[in-house]
Protein backbone atom coordinates (compact mmCIF):
# COMPACT_ATOMS: atom_id res chain seq x y z
CA UNK A 1 0.00 0.00 0.00
CA UNK A 2 1.26 3.43 -1.00
CA UNK A 3 2.51 5.79 1.97
CA UNK A 4 1.13 8.67 -0.26
CA UNK A 5 -2.35 10.72 -0.01
CA UNK A 6 -3.29 11.29 -3.80
CA UNK A 7 -7.23 11.12 -3.15
CA UNK A 8 -9.75 12.73 -1.05
CA UNK A 9 -13.54 12.13 -0.46
CA UNK A 10 -16.11 15.23 -0.15
CA UNK A 11 -19.23 14.03 1.54
CA UNK A 12 -21.77 16.67 0.48
CA UNK A 13 -25.50 14.55 -0.14
CA UNK A 14 -26.74 15.94 3.21
CA UNK A 15 -29.91 18.29 3.67
CA UNK A 16 -28.26 20.90 5.38
CA UNK A 17 -31.17 21.20 7.67
CA UNK A 18 -29.49 23.68 10.03
CA UNK A 19 -29.67 26.25 7.31
CA UNK A 20 -33.11 25.87 6.39
CA UNK A 21 -34.87 27.62 4.25
CA UNK A 22 -31.13 28.63 2.09
CA UNK A 23 -31.27 25.31 1.27
CA UNK A 24 -33.99 24.41 0.73
CA UNK A 25 -33.20 24.03 -3.15
CA UNK A 26 -29.65 24.61 -2.67
CA UNK A 27 -26.97 22.71 -1.96
CA UNK A 28 -25.21 24.07 0.93
CA UNK A 29 -22.24 23.23 0.06
CA UNK A 30 -22.58 26.43 -2.23
CA UNK A 31 -23.15 28.76 -0.05
CA UNK A 32 -20.66 31.60 -0.88
CA UNK A 33 -18.41 32.72 1.90
CA UNK A 34 -17.46 36.00 0.72
CA UNK A 35 -17.47 35.27 -3.00
CA UNK A 36 -16.42 31.52 -3.23
CA UNK A 37 -18.51 28.41 -2.35
CA UNK A 38 -17.74 26.53 1.11
CA UNK A 39 -16.51 23.45 -1.07
CA UNK A 40 -14.44 25.35 -3.39
CA UNK A 41 -12.47 26.50 -0.36
CA UNK A 42 -12.39 22.93 1.01
CA UNK A 43 -11.23 21.65 -2.69
CA UNK A 44 -8.25 24.12 -2.78
CA UNK A 45 -6.77 23.32 0.85
CA UNK A 46 -7.02 19.72 -0.44
CA UNK A 47 -5.04 20.39 -3.64
CA UNK A 48 -2.77 22.88 -1.62
CA UNK A 49 -1.97 19.52 0.31
CA UNK A 50 -0.98 17.50 -2.59
CA UNK A 51 -3.92 15.81 -3.79
CA UNK A 52 -4.70 14.40 -7.24
CA UNK A 53 -7.86 13.25 -7.43
CA UNK A 54 -11.34 13.87 -5.69
CA UNK A 55 -14.36 11.92 -5.31
CA UNK A 56 -17.79 14.33 -4.35
CA UNK A 57 -20.66 12.48 -3.10
CA UNK A 58 -23.93 13.80 -3.74
CA UNK A 59 -27.44 13.69 -3.33
CA UNK A 60 -30.65 14.96 -5.04
CA UNK A 61 -30.74 18.64 -6.24
CA UNK A 62 -26.80 18.92 -5.51
CA UNK A 63 -26.41 19.38 -9.59
CA UNK A 64 -24.80 22.92 -8.81
CA UNK A 65 -22.03 21.06 -7.27
CA UNK A 66 -21.19 19.38 -10.55
CA UNK A 67 -21.87 23.18 -12.45
CA UNK A 68 -19.55 25.01 -10.38
CA UNK A 69 -16.30 22.60 -10.98
CA UNK A 70 -17.69 22.16 -14.73
CA UNK A 71 -16.74 24.10 -17.69
CA UNK A 72 -18.99 27.65 -18.06
CA UNK A 73 -18.45 27.76 -21.96
CA UNK A 74 -21.61 30.65 -22.37
CA UNK A 75 -19.57 32.58 -19.38
CA UNK A 76 -16.35 32.01 -20.40
CA UNK A 77 -17.15 33.36 -24.08
CA UNK A 78 -19.32 36.31 -22.47
CA UNK A 79 -15.66 37.15 -20.29
CA UNK A 80 -13.39 37.20 -23.22
CA UNK A 81 -15.22 39.00 -25.96
CA UNK A 82 -16.02 41.86 -23.06
CA UNK A 83 -12.28 41.72 -22.46
CA UNK A 84 -12.64 40.93 -19.05
CA UNK A 85 -9.56 38.45 -18.83
CA UNK A 86 -8.95 38.03 -15.12
CA UNK A 87 -12.58 37.14 -14.59
CA UNK A 88 -12.14 34.43 -17.13
CA UNK A 89 -9.01 33.21 -15.53
CA UNK A 90 -10.44 32.74 -12.35
CA UNK A 91 -13.31 30.98 -13.57
CA UNK A 92 -10.94 28.59 -15.74
CA UNK A 93 -9.13 28.12 -12.58
CA UNK A 94 -12.19 26.53 -10.88
CA UNK A 95 -12.65 23.60 -13.68
CA UNK A 96 -9.01 22.96 -13.96
CA UNK A 97 -8.51 22.80 -10.50
CA UNK A 98 -8.21 18.96 -9.88
CA UNK A 99 -9.25 15.52 -11.60
CA UNK A 100 -13.11 15.66 -10.20
CA UNK A 101 -15.58 12.93 -9.95
CA UNK A 102 -18.99 12.12 -8.62
CA UNK A 103 -21.19 9.40 -6.91
CA UNK A 104 -24.89 9.64 -5.78
CA UNK A 105 -25.59 8.61 -1.76
CA UNK A 106 -29.34 7.45 -2.75
CA UNK A 107 -30.31 7.36 1.28
CA UNK A 108 -28.91 9.56 4.07
CA UNK A 109 -27.68 7.20 6.30
CA UNK A 110 -24.87 8.97 7.99
CA UNK A 111 -21.30 10.19 7.28
CA UNK A 112 -19.87 6.32 7.47
CA UNK A 113 -22.57 5.17 4.81
CA UNK A 114 -21.54 8.34 2.57
CA UNK A 115 -17.34 7.42 2.80
CA UNK A 116 -18.55 4.17 2.12
CA UNK A 117 -19.25 5.37 -1.19
CA UNK A 118 -15.96 5.63 -2.47
CA UNK A 119 -14.74 2.71 -1.72
CA UNK A 120 -14.22 1.38 -5.32
CA UNK A 121 -12.52 4.98 -5.95
CA UNK A 122 -9.84 4.70 -3.36
CA UNK A 123 -9.00 1.09 -3.71
CA UNK A 124 -5.92 -0.06 -1.32
CA UNK A 125 -4.64 3.70 -1.20
CA UNK A 126 -5.09 5.58 1.71
CA UNK A 127 -7.00 8.15 1.54
CA UNK A 128 -8.59 11.88 2.75
CA UNK A 129 -11.89 13.13 3.61
CA UNK A 130 -13.05 16.88 4.06
CA UNK A 131 -16.32 17.98 5.86
CA UNK A 132 -16.84 21.17 3.30
CA UNK A 133 -18.74 22.82 6.15
CA UNK A 134 -15.71 23.12 7.95
CA UNK A 135 -13.13 26.15 7.61
CA UNK A 136 -9.99 26.06 8.54
CA UNK A 137 -7.72 29.23 8.06
CA UNK A 138 -4.35 29.28 9.00
CA UNK A 139 -1.14 29.39 7.23
CA UNK A 140 -0.38 25.88 6.73
CA UNK A 141 -3.48 23.67 5.00
CA UNK A 142 -4.96 21.80 7.45
CA UNK A 143 -4.78 18.18 5.57
CA UNK A 144 -1.30 19.38 4.56
CA UNK A 145 -0.88 19.12 8.42
CA UNK A 146 -2.45 15.94 8.49
CA UNK A 147 -0.48 14.52 6.12
CA UNK A 148 2.69 15.14 7.62
CA UNK A 149 1.26 12.87 10.46
CA UNK A 150 0.18 10.34 8.70
CA UNK A 151 3.13 9.85 6.43
CA UNK A 152 5.31 9.79 9.88
CA UNK A 153 3.53 7.06 11.66
CA UNK A 154 1.74 5.49 8.33
CA UNK A 155 -1.43 5.54 10.65
CA UNK A 156 -5.25 6.56 10.42
CA UNK A 157 -5.02 10.66 11.59
CA UNK A 158 -8.05 12.68 12.32
CA UNK A 159 -8.18 16.38 12.97
CA UNK A 160 -9.40 17.78 16.48
CA UNK A 161 -9.79 21.13 18.29
CA UNK A 162 -10.22 21.86 22.14
CA UNK A 163 -13.68 22.49 23.09
CA UNK A 164 -14.53 24.31 26.01
CA UNK A 165 -17.62 23.30 28.24
CA UNK A 166 -21.17 21.80 27.78
CA UNK A 167 -20.34 22.49 24.18
CA UNK A 168 -17.98 19.56 23.90
CA UNK A 169 -21.66 17.33 23.95
CA UNK A 170 -21.92 18.31 19.89
CA UNK A 171 -18.99 16.69 18.79
CA UNK A 172 -17.73 13.37 18.88
CA UNK A 173 -14.55 13.45 21.59
CA UNK A 174 -11.31 11.40 21.76
CA UNK A 175 -9.56 9.81 25.08
CA UNK A 176 -5.85 9.93 23.68
CA UNK A 177 -2.11 10.49 25.06
CA UNK A 178 -0.67 13.14 23.85
CA UNK A 179 2.87 11.60 21.86
CA UNK A 180 4.83 15.21 20.78
CA UNK A 181 3.18 18.49 20.86
CA UNK A 182 -0.46 18.65 19.32
CA UNK A 183 -0.41 15.15 18.18
CA UNK A 184 -1.79 12.59 20.20
CA UNK A 185 -2.70 8.97 19.85
CA UNK A 186 -5.87 7.68 20.41
CA UNK A 187 -7.31 5.38 23.15
CA UNK A 188 -11.26 5.52 22.40
CA UNK A 189 -13.88 7.94 21.04
CA UNK A 190 -17.42 8.76 21.94
CA UNK A 191 -19.98 10.27 19.68
CA UNK A 192 -21.61 13.45 21.19
CA UNK A 193 -21.08 12.75 25.51
CA UNK A 194 -22.72 14.58 27.83
CA UNK A 195 -20.63 17.36 29.34
CA UNK A 196 -19.43 15.23 32.52
CA UNK A 197 -18.91 11.98 30.50
CA UNK A 198 -16.34 13.57 28.31
CA UNK A 199 -12.87 11.96 28.11
CA UNK A 200 -11.15 14.99 27.31
CA UNK A 201 -12.02 18.39 25.59
CA UNK A 202 -10.82 17.29 22.68
CA UNK A 203 -13.49 17.56 19.99
CA UNK A 204 -13.01 15.35 16.31
CA UNK A 205 -13.67 17.97 13.30
CA UNK A 206 -14.17 17.55 9.68
CA UNK A 207 -10.65 16.22 8.54
CA UNK A 208 -9.60 12.66 8.01
CA UNK A 209 -6.96 10.37 6.70
CA UNK A 210 -8.21 6.72 6.73
CA UNK A 211 -6.50 3.60 5.35
CA UNK A 212 -9.00 1.41 3.22
CA UNK A 213 -9.35 -0.69 6.15
CA UNK A 214 -12.00 1.32 7.49
CA UNK A 215 -14.40 0.03 4.75
CA UNK A 216 -14.68 -3.58 6.14
CA UNK A 217 -15.25 -1.75 9.67
CA UNK A 218 -18.20 0.18 8.13
CA UNK A 219 -19.41 -2.96 6.61
CA UNK A 220 -19.45 -4.29 10.48
CA UNK A 221 -20.78 -0.91 12.21
CA UNK A 222 -24.44 -1.25 12.97
CA UNK A 223 -26.77 1.72 12.47
CA UNK A 224 -26.39 4.44 15.85
CA UNK A 225 -27.82 7.68 16.49
CA UNK A 226 -30.95 8.72 14.39
CA UNK A 227 -30.66 5.01 12.42
CA UNK A 228 -27.25 6.80 10.88
CA UNK A 229 -23.76 4.94 10.22
CA UNK A 230 -21.73 6.86 12.12
CA UNK A 231 -18.42 7.03 11.03
CA UNK A 232 -16.96 7.60 14.79
CA UNK A 233 -18.47 3.93 15.39
CA UNK A 234 -16.56 2.45 12.25
CA UNK A 235 -13.52 4.04 13.77
CA UNK A 236 -13.59 3.04 17.05
CA UNK A 237 -14.04 -0.99 15.49
CA UNK A 238 -10.54 -0.29 13.57
CA UNK A 239 -9.63 1.18 16.56
CA UNK A 240 -9.23 -2.49 18.25
CA UNK A 241 -7.01 -3.48 15.46
CA UNK A 242 -4.54 -0.65 14.37
CA UNK A 243 -3.11 2.70 15.75
CA UNK A 244 -5.71 5.86 15.43
CA UNK A 245 -3.67 9.51 15.67
CA UNK A 246 -5.50 12.79 16.58
CA UNK A 247 -3.71 16.17 15.68
CA UNK A 248 -4.47 19.54 17.30
CA UNK A 249 -4.58 21.83 13.91
CA UNK A 250 -2.86 25.28 13.54
CA UNK A 251 -5.36 27.78 13.05
CA UNK A 252 -8.74 28.88 13.05
CA UNK A 253 -11.78 26.23 12.56
CA UNK A 254 -15.38 27.67 11.60
CA UNK A 255 -18.18 25.66 11.54
CA UNK A 256 -19.75 27.51 8.69
CA UNK A 257 -22.70 24.77 8.29
CA UNK A 258 -23.95 26.89 11.30
CA UNK A 259 -25.66 30.20 10.74
CA UNK A 260 -23.80 32.03 13.38
CA UNK A 261 -20.35 30.35 12.88
CA UNK A 262 -21.10 31.18 8.83
CA UNK A 263 -21.81 35.03 10.02
CA UNK A 264 -18.15 34.87 11.93
CA UNK A 265 -16.27 33.21 8.88
CA UNK A 266 -17.76 35.29 6.46
CA UNK A 267 -16.45 38.59 8.49
CA UNK A 268 -13.01 36.91 9.26
CA UNK A 269 -12.53 35.97 5.52
CA UNK A 270 -13.35 39.62 4.65
CA UNK A 271 -11.20 41.43 6.51
CA UNK A 272 -8.33 39.41 5.65
CA UNK A 273 -9.04 39.82 1.70
CA UNK A 274 -6.72 43.08 0.09
CA UNK A 275 -9.68 44.35 -2.07
CA UNK A 276 -12.30 44.05 0.82
CA UNK A 277 -10.55 44.55 4.38
CA UNK A 278 -9.69 48.01 4.69
CA UNK A 279 -13.25 48.89 3.43
CA UNK A 280 -15.22 46.32 5.76
CA UNK A 281 -12.97 46.74 8.97
CA UNK A 282 -13.59 50.64 8.37
CA UNK A 283 -17.56 50.42 7.96
CA UNK A 284 -17.37 47.65 11.01
CA UNK A 285 -15.66 50.39 13.32
CA UNK A 286 -18.91 52.68 12.27
CA UNK A 287 -21.59 50.34 13.79
CA UNK A 288 -22.96 51.91 16.83
CA UNK A 289 -22.57 48.72 18.37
Amino acid sequence: MTNKIRKAVFPAAGLGTRFLPATKSSPKEMLPLVDKPLIQYAVEEAVESGIESILIITGRDKSAIENHFDISFELEQLLQARGKTAQFEQVRAISDIAQISYTRQKQALGLGHAIYQAKAFVGEEPFAVLLADDIVDGDDPALSQMVNVFEKYNAPVIATMQVEGEAISRFGVIDAEEVESNVYKIRDMVEKPAFEDAPSDLAIIGRYIFTPDIFPAIEKTEKGAGGEIQITDAMRQLLKDREFYALKLEGTRHDAGDKLGFLIATVELALKRDDLGAAFREYLKSLKL
